[in-house]
């Protein structure tokens, strides 16, 4: 049986739905970062492993808080918030067996390393499932852990292009263009939060633990809706469409009186609310354009469909439309993305969190998607200082004392 974690304040099981949870997270950037991160938020005890001469790069990403000549980023903050930090050198055999120590007593390892680096340093899931049998372990990587292009560098924009989504996205008379976030790290961060619970569950009622293998490539194709099918039933390949829908309509960006709207009515229901709040009821019954059908036909849709709703739309301003679409139907202005942080809808759902950052001033970031209502995420929390917590972590889980821990930074194990 797996001992559990050694007594510790900073190590004691919160209120959260993860609670009790101890997580490993060797990962790097983004991808990783933020799985764990979801995990943190969500209750468990998350502990940051960095080499302690080559820390987590996104330490030097922008923005930056500063006080004086210090610098705290953003962007580690965001993705790193909750989390314990240890600075451990994984190349020697002192490192190593640290490592394994704390494994002994974890629940889950999250690593976004190149398919085969931890085997290399004698780390890989096998030997960690030697030491702890019931360890959830993660590994996300460009293009997964077996087939022939696992070895293969890869970044989000490899899944993008790999994936296919990158020839999809764009418009028809221009070169394909990139989704403009990280998609490819962002999609492989979901699911291999969803592959980590799915695997967790069954280790807590097994203990059977796994290897959770997700690459942001097949991540991406996984999100490329109907396109998939499209090809393997009609042999049709998915090219960029730009702001519309391949054949939904109208479901597009249009025009307004002071920028751009999304607009969705499709359906035969709301295409007719849409035509009574416009004041042109009898569009709804004209026998050419009075079925869902009928306006997805791009002819008819160019020529009937679109004059009308930009006719609409021309001497409204976004509030203005977005006011009398109401509960109604799908209207909502196109926001940059301050509109969309002081909208106060997002304070509702609190998607904006804040996090003392001391001397540094408060970092404002974006918050936890996901509402549990008997127990709350809390993602409004710091991130961890290269190390920060070593002594903790060490005699809290790993039950090391006051002198072996003294030793291993005396030889810079950490």
């Amino acid at each position: 049986m797996t001992p559990g974690p050694i007594a510790h304040p900073l190590l004691a099981a919160t209120a959260g739905s993860l609670g009790g949870v101890v997580v490993l997270d060797l990962s790097r950037v983004l991808a990783g970062p933020y799985a764990a991160q979801f995990l943190a938020d969500l209750g468990a005890t998350v502990i940051k492993i960095e080499n302690p001469s080559d820390p987590d790069v996104a330490r030097g990403f922008p923005p930056y808080l500063r006080h004086g000549d210090e610098e705290v980023s953003g962007y580690y903050g965001q993705y790193n918030r909750g989390k314990l930090g240890l600075a451990l050198d994984l190349a020697g055999e002192d490192g190593k067996q640290v490592l394994k120590d704390l494994v002994a007593r974890a629940d889950v390892l999250v690593e976004n390393f190149r398919p085969g680096t931890m085997d290399k340093l004698g780390l890989g899931y096998e030997v960690l499932a030697e030491v702890n049998p019931r360890l959830v372990y993660t590994a996300i990587s460009g293009y997964g852990q077996t087939g022939s292009r696992s070895r293969r560098p890869a970044f989000d924009n490899t899944a993008q292009a790999a994936g296919g989504l990158w020839s999809m996205n764009g418009y028809a008379d221009q070169p394909p263009v990139r989704v403009g976030v990280t998609i490819g790290d962002l999609s492989a961060t979901l699911f291999g939060v969803v592959g980590t619970l799915a695997a967790l569950r069954h280790a807590e009622r097994t203990g059977q633990g796994q290897l959770v293998d997700v690459a942001q490539v097949d991540s991406i194709m996984a999100m490329t809706e109907t396109a998939v099918v499209e090809y393997t039933v009609d042999g049709k390949v998915a090219a960029p469409a730009g702001n519309e829908h391949a054949w939904v309509r109208p479901y597009q960006l249009f025009p307004c009186a002071d920028g751009q709207v999304f607009f969705g009515g499709y359906t035969d229901k709301l295409w007719r609310a849409s035509c009574e709040l416009f004041g042109t009821p009898e569009a709804a019954t004209d026998p050419e354009i009075d079925t869902m059908r009928k306006r997805f036909d791009i002819e008819v849709y160019e020529r009937r469909v679109r004059p009308l709703i930009l006719g609409w739309f021309a001497d409204r301003t976004r509030a203005e439309l977005e006011k009398l679409a109401g509960d109604v139907i799908p209207l909502t202005a196109v926001k940059n993305i301050g509109e969309a942080v002081d909208d106060p809808g997002t304070a509702e759902r609190e998607m904006i969190v804040e996090a003392d950052y001391g001397e540094f001033g408060t970092l404002r970031m974006f918050g936890q998607p996901i509402k549990l209502s008997a127990t709350p995420a809390t993602p409004a929390r710091i991130a961890n200082r290269l190390g920060e917590h070593a002594d903790a972590v060490l005699a809290g889980l790993a039950g090391y004392d006051a002198q072996r821990i003294a030793g291993l930074r005396e030889r810079g194990v950490i």
